[in-house]
């Protein structure tokens, strides 16, 4: 078969040059002679071409590598081989690469044409895009290196051949008796104006006639040498299988849960069951030797729903592997019996301090009105939004709550209501805070993570001030994460007009344009007008903050407990005024008067507490309804200890919030892979599972010490430390697989690799294929089956462009996974 396939090739080449040659003496003869085309000898040129073509077998043609691979591709990757059960072998290997464009220069050259779009065209190629419009910068295209598998080549059995010397069974080579297949796209490079190139990892399942047998060697073989052979020793305490998941950031000795977990998915309706009695170990990655045994445990099957939407996230089994009694320091793998082993991980008393540390700073690398440098980080950015370098933000006089970006009371797109309102006013003190991923915003949402991080510090605080977090502001007499929650807040400090209320944010007049990274902004910038909600929300977080430096720094305290109750007493003003206030500035409003009376002890902001909380009657559910979700100021009154407290309705508040993580247990008890989410609740853009959902567990564990809530927050962020299907940690800069691909504006305009610390969205459920369509086809043949079709436990495509998973905001992935992982390295350190 080998041979033919070379002659096929042989001969379809030199066809293939004769009527090249043919052609091109077609086209010049007819020039020559002011004929024109001679469409007759070019129609009987290709007419002889099909008829040498059809000569021949033409299966053996098309199952060659001349047309397999690209005809510029590079050398064959080599692939790698493991079991995902006893009788399926898994081929393994990622093809392509990018290398991503870069700013330069632009170089102007009379031949030059930029189309209406930005496009630079030189002696008719694409060599650029102009960024700017002063012409001055061009980024070059991207570059893709690679080639790509015939997916026909792929599923047919007799394609792969399997033979060993040691093995009976396999001795005279024995073909797999089915083939399933899924492809990944790994990256997206944009190599031409409407073309994309994506690196694919390509998975192969054999499903073989008979199991392996322990220490045989075997080779397999595949047809038409497409890929190169490989010969392997079947040694499963040596051969790491995608089939285990487990926690890449690994865990403390002492944590109440270690777990890891068992699934395979082969493509559309292709799962696969694991017997019930498999045995697992905790294998030494050093020594190789044997330290722990269990069984493997069914924690859902692929048809059981997982919450109350009748959803099943996972299209196959999932089993649980439970070592949670085992605390022995060192890096282990996880060995399934007939199968292989996880990835190293380790068990060390330092484990959720190094994962915390990263996260954290993925706040710092966020910052805007602040260059980026060594010694505080690798990752280094020019400053960007900053008065000093000439950068004017104007007033526009729409409050956040009433625009898109906010509430949309009034219905108003952002951009078109700050432009209609803008005034000539400018606003030097606009500077600071932290960027989401494609955008420059700085909105007052962006204060939930002020809010954590402050709760943070205090759930330990002899802990959180030592813990160096390498920032400029580290020689200071605060702990560096109240530092970088005043990053966040006193941009909004310095947004307050005199009157006191606190402006919105800081937008630009659309979002960023192609390739232009935050420093070279040449949109209009606009702050929104001061607002009611955006008041509310500040006075509760200025005043939480004035509360915990009461410890530290009593001038800096009294700095923002002024800010605080000027910005309270306004939005109490605009409140007077409101007609049929929306539900989200009631809850601010309650939680800011909690803030403010556990600051103060004042009457007065207790009057409005006990006005509008929900807590007057026991037993009220958090999760219910819009208007119960007060679990902020439960915690906060909860925690408050003025003798003028009511006792009743602290006790109620506290119950519920308890309660309301006793439910949570009982959601991740009902999940393959023990995430958490509310049973009711859709996995959306915004709300994935990319970053662990444990707030209100770790709430609870500071007001009970119940080891069953630490023992929760450990459960329900391993899917997002790795322990997915992917077997990928959502945050960059950790483990061993992580987004190289995610959205951030910077990065794409720049070319340059993601810096550590942020975390991304994820995978979330049944995106609407109209909808996002457009953004499969960019790349459609890197990914198979079509990704609607994905479990949504693996549906993380790590491509850009693919907004709903790639991207991530400050407060709703970065600080959440930074809370939980720095609440597990506080209640670790206490037992060290």
């Amino acid at each position: 078969m080998l041979n033919q396939t070379i002659i096929c090739q042989v001969k379809i080449k030199f066809v293939t040059l004769f009527t090249k040659i043919w052609l091109i003496f077609t086209v010049k003869t007819s020039i020559i002679s002011h004929r024109g085309f001679n469409s007759k000898k070019i129609k009987f040129a290709m007419i002889g071409f099909a008829l040498v073509l059809s000569s021949y077998n033409f299966s053996n043609v098309l199952s060659s590598e001349w047309f397999l691979l690209k005809k510029n591709s590079p050398t064959n990757p080599t692939p790698h081989v493991y079991l995902v059960s006893p009788n399926v072998l898994a081929v393994g290997l990622e093809i392509g690469k990018i290398t991503k464009g870069k700013p330069v220069t632009y170089k102007s050259e009379p031949v030059d044409i930029i189309n209406d779009r930005g496009w630079i065209l030189r002696n008719r190629e694409i060599v650029g895009y102009l960024v700017d419009e002063h012409k001055s910068i061009m980024r070059t295209l991207d570059k893709y290196e690679g080639k790509e598998i015939d997916k026909q080549w792929i599923t047919e059995p007799n394609n792969y051949q399997i033979t060993s010397s040691t093995d009976e069974f396999y001795r005279s080579g024995i073909h797999p008796k089915q083939v399933f297949y899924k492809i990944k796209p790994i990256g997206l490079a944009q190599v031409k104006p409407n073309e994309f190139e994506s690196p694919k990892r390509y998975t192969i399942y054999l499903k073989l006639p008979q199991e392996l047998t322990e220490n045989s060697s075997y080779s397999l073989r595949f047809q038409g040498n497409v890929l190169e052979n490989i010969t392997f020793t079947y040694d499963p305490s040596r051969m790491p299988s995608e089939a285990i998941h487990v926690s890449q950031l690994g865990f403390h000795p002492n944590d109440p849960s270690k777990v890891g977990f068992l699934s395979t998915w082969m493509g559309v309706n292709q799962p696969i069951d694991y017997s019930p009695n498999t045995s697992f170990w905790l294998i030494d990655s050093q020594t190789r030797k044997k330290v722990y045994q269990g069984k493997i445990q069914l924690t859902k099957s692929k048809n059981q729903w997982e919450d109350n939407r009748r959803r099943n996230y996972n299209q196959t089994n999932v089993y649980l592997m439970d070592f949670s009694d085992f605390n022995r320091k060192g890096s282990y793998q996880i060995l399934v019996e007939g199968i292989g082993t996880s990835q190293p991980f380790p068990i060390e008393e330092k484990t959720w301090e190094k994962a915390f540390y990263v996260s954290v700073r993925g706040l710092y690398h966020q910052r805007s009105g602040i260059a980026l440098t060594k010694p505080y980080t690798t990752y280094e950015q020019p400053r960007s939004f900053h008065p000093e370098d000439g950068v004017e933000v104007y007033q526009s006089t729409i409050p956040l709550m009433d625009t898109n970006m906010g509430l949309n009371l009034g219905k108003i797109k952002a951009f078109e209501g700050l432009q209609a309102t803008r005034t000539d006013q400018t606003v030097p003190e606009a500077w600071g805070g932290w960027f989401d991923a494609a955008d420059w915003d700085r909105r007052i949402q962006h204060l939930q993570v002020s809010r954590y991080l402050l709760e943070l510090a205090r759930s330990n605080t002899n802990y959180f001030a030592e813990l160096s977090l390498n920032l400029p502001e580290s020689n200071n007499l605060l702990p560096d994460i109240i530092d970088e929650a005043l990053w966040g807040l006193d941009v909004f400090r310095r947004l307050q007009t005199p009157e006191g209320g606190i402006r919105g944010g800081i937008e630009s007049a659309s979002h960023p344009k192609k390739y232009e990274a935050s420093w070279q902004e040449s949109h209009a910038i606009m702050v929104y007008g001061p607002g009611i909600w955006s008041s509310y929300i500040y006075a509760g977080v200025a005043a939480r903050a004035a509360y915990i430096l009461e410890d530290y720094e009593l001038k800096l305290s009294k700095i923002y407990a002024l800010s605080a109750e000027k910005a309270m007493i306004w939005a109490e003003q605009q409140w007077l005024t409101m007609n049929g206030p929306a539900v989200e500035i009631e809850r601010e409003r309650n939680l800011a008067a909690a803030e403010l009376y556990r600051l103060t002890e004042s009457p007065k902001w207790h009057e409005i507490f006990l006005d509008t909380t929900v807590f007057k009657k026991p037993n009220v559910k958090i999760y219910q309804s819009k208007k119960t979700q007060q679990e902020d100021a439960a915690f906060v009154y909860a925690q408050t200890r003025h003798p003028s407290i009511d006792r009743q309705i602290q006790d109620n508040a506290r119950y519920a919030l308890i309660e309301f993580a006793e439910a949570q247990l009982s959601w991740i008890d009902n999940t393959g892979f023990k995430w958490q989410k509310h049973p009711h609740a859709p996995l959306r853009w915004g709300s994935s599972l990319g970053s662990p959902d444990t707030i209100t567990l770790m709430r609870a564990h500071q007001l009970t010490g119940n080891p069953r809530f630490w023992q929760g927050i450990i459960l329900a962020t391993q899917f997002s430390a790795g322990a997915n299907p992917d077997n990928l940690i959502y945050t960059t800069g950790l483990g061993q697989r992580s987004p190289q691909d995610p959205l951030i504006a910077n990065t794409i305009a720049t070319g340059n690799n993601p810096p550590p610390g942020i975390t991304v969205y994820g995978p979330f459920d049944r995106p609407k294929p109209k909808y996002w369509d457009r953004v499969f086809n960019l790349f459609a043949d890197s990914v198979h089956p079509w990704p609607t079709d994905w479990p949504t436990t693996e549906g993380y495509f790590d491509v850009f462009r693919y907004i709903p998973v790639t991207e991530y905001t400050v407060h709703q992935t970065i600080a959440p996974t930074a809370y939980t992982w720095g609440y597990l390295a506080s209640i670790t350190d206490r037992l060290n």
